[in-house]
Parts: C-alpha cells; structure tokens; sequence
C-alpha cells in the first residue's frame, strides 16, 4: 500500500478487494485511511467500469443490510499461450485465471514464428468463438518461451531451442487486439507464477523445477519474483557438471547439465540404444507402463539434476522445490534420482524443512502461468487508473 501522504487510488482499492482484504465499503475506510467521500468517489468510478460487484448480502439476525464488494471476473478476458519447441498451448481465461477454453497442438521442431504464429492466432481465434468471447473483451495476453527472455522487449533473447526467435518481438502479432497489453517471459519463470492459487499460498521461498526438453528453474524470493539483471536467474541446464564432460549441448558448449539430464538428451541416447522415441513425453510414458530402462532413465536425469539444484538449494534457501515440465508426469522416477543427490549434497541445514512437491496444475501449469502472467498486468493498479481515466473521460 502507499504510504500516508499518497492515498489510495481506485487501481489500488480494486487490489485490496482482489485480495479478499476489503470486503466492504467499511473495509475500505478502515484499511486506506479514505474519507468516505474518496471511498466512494473510488468505489463509484470501479463499479460504472464493470470491475467491481456489490451485492446486498441479507443478514440472519435483522438490522442493516450489509453490501459486499466483489471483483466481476467476468469484466474480459485474458489470452495464454505457452509455447514450445514441439508442442504449443493456448487458451482463454477469465480473469480470476479460470480456464474457460483450451487447445494444444504438436508442430515441427525450430518453426519460425512466422510459421507458429498464424497458427496460433487461429487457434486463440477458434477459442474465442466457442465461447462466444469477443476479441474487443480480450484484456491482456502472456505468452512463454523457452530460453532467456527480455520481458520489457517481448523477445527471446537466447534459446538454444527455438533460435529463430531471438530478437523477434511478440506483441505485433497480436495487433487484432488492439491495445491488450503482451507479457512475455521465461517458461520455467511462467511455472513458477501458476503457483499463484498453489504452493505460493505456504511458501514465500520456492524454486520452480522446469524439468523437460530442457532444465531450468523459476524463482520466488521473499514472494518476489527473481528474474536477475538480463532476465536470465534460474538457466541451470547450461551449468558445467562432470556427469557431462565431453558431451555437446545444444547451446554449442559441452559439459552442459541439459546434455546427460535433459529430454532431448535422454531421447538422443534412447534412439542410440536402438529403442526409438520422438519426444521425452513418449519415454515418460514408457516409464509409466513400466519400462525398466526408461525408468532408470528418468531416475538418472534426476540423479544429475539434483547435483546442480544443490548449489541452488545453499544459496537461496528455499521452502519448497516444485517439480513440473514433461519429465513431473513421470514424477516417482524422476524425484527418486532428485532426492538421492540434492539431499546428500546440498547442506543439512537448507534441506531440513525442504519440501520436494508436483507442480500445482500438472500439464495445465503453463496455461495457468501465462494468465497470470497476463492478470499480473492487466490488473496492475496503475493500468486500471489509467483505464478509467479514459473510460470517465
């Protein structure tokens, strides 16, 4: 909250009501220290919008009827597409983040994004229609990306993945929606935000496993948000470990943690043992039916994971590592190997209470983070003053 000489804007009441720490035009008053003329002043201007709901509650034992506020969810919608080297989500959320219509869609490895994005479009398009949403309701839009990321730009900046896209900003693609704000950030930073209505509620420090094609890490601080100086915090996949010593990575250097733990390198070394697989969602699978080697696999991966992630447990301390990614469908097998290595070299003192947990929202964690991705925006206190400052003009 502002401090006494800034009084609380509308922007700013609207959060405490999204919040649940003002429920009522009491409530208000009491917490922002508002006349009750400025509360209503405020309160008026977010209910013409269409942001705010009250309704008259009928009370039990007679007197007064108290009115209590809500957010309206229902004011739009927002877009969420999380998007990846061979397989793209996308979806419509409201704005309490429900998902209220979903696709996903396999496409060719390293297709441009003048190749995805049409497709994309589309499939948000075809979405929108299902459900009889307007594009002009549509209010933000998060997309995600593998690889470092400029957030203030809304480009990748390095994906060893998805090299094609470097340097291309997002937002111009989605020009149809006029002026619905484009956030765009890391994948595993993305599964760390879907943690919103999850683990996020018990811990204020957690690391957020991103475990599939490749390996990287989301990070809550504090309950902050860590992105680092470039926007590049939490790249452990192309952290030097023995394990690979001598083996390529992807970026072009060797000894990268993603050449002996990530999913395409436990593909490439699958198709060299003469058993084929085109994706480590397959050998997942595999390992659920009760294949032994793809089992020992994923226990492996973890294994070397777990050696780099200790380094990461001693520095930040956190309550909880939060496992998701294609290789947390496979998550008794792969947190086995995790737990062997981060427990045995990480120090007593920072494993003691840690907790090693699957990801909230399991395959749907990406489309819930990229909506909060989108609402952390949308919703933000100095957007929706500036929006209603040209709604009241």
């Amino acid at each position: 909250m502002p401090a006494p000489s800034a009084p609380a804007t509308a922007g700013e009441v609207l959060a405490l009501i999204r919040e649940g720490r003002a429920t009522t035009r009491g409530d208000v008053g009491r917490v922002t220290g508002l006349s009750r003329t400025a509360v209503t002043a405020r309160l008026s201007a977010l209910l013409r919008a269409g942001l705010l709901v009250e309704t008259v509650v009928e009370p039990s034992g007679g007197g007064r009827p108290p009115a209590r506020l809500t957010f309206n969810s229902d004011f739009g919608v927002v877009l969420a597409v999380p998007l990846g080297r061979s397989r793209t989500q996308a979806a419509v959320c409201a704005l309490d983040g429900e998902v209220l219509a979903a696709t996903a869609f396999d496409h060719a490895d390293g297709a441009s994004p003048a190749e995805m994005m049409p497709r994309i479009l589309g499939a948000l398009e075809e979405l929108l229609a299902s459900i009889d949403v307007p594009p002009e309701r549509v209010r933000g839009i998060g997309v995600s990306l593998p690889g470092t990321v400029d957030t203030e730009r809304g480009m990748s900046l390095s994906s060893p993945i998805m090299p094609g896209w470097d340097g291309v900003p997002l937002a111009p693609f989605f020009d149809a929606y006029g002026e619905a704000p484009v956030r765009v950030d890391n994948d595993a930073t993305v599964l760390a935000l879907s943690e919103a209505d999850g683990h996020r509620r018990r811990f204020d420090d957690f690391v957020a496993l991103k475990a599939s094609t490749g390996i990287s890490v989301g990070i809550f601080g504090g309950g902050r948000l860590l992105r680092g100086a470039l926007g590049a915090a939490g790249e452990i996949g192309h952290t030097r470990t023995p394990a690979a010593a001598g083996r390529t990575c992807r970026c072009g250097g060797t000894g990268c943690l993603e050449a002996v733990a990530g999913g395409w390198a436990l593909v490439q070394d699958t198709v060299a043992a003469d058993r084929p697989v085109a994706h480590v969602r397959e050998l997942v699978a595999r390992a659920i039916e009760g294949d032994a080697a793809a089992r020992r696999q994923l226990r492996e991966s973890g294994r070397r994971v777990g050696e780099v992630l200790s380094g990461v447990v001693n520095l930040l301390n956190p309550g909880a590592v939060v496992v998701g990614g294609d290789m947390a469908a496979g998550y008794d097998f792969f947190v086995a190997g995790l737990r062997e290595t981060l427990y045995a070299e990480a120090t007593a003192l920072a494993t003691r209470d840690l907790e090693i947990l699957p990801s909230t929202h399991g395959q749907e964690a990406g489309v819930v983070g990229c909506a909060q991705l989108a609402l952390s925006e949308v919703l933000r206190p100095e957007r929706v003053d500036r929006y209603l400052a040209r709604a009241g003009s």
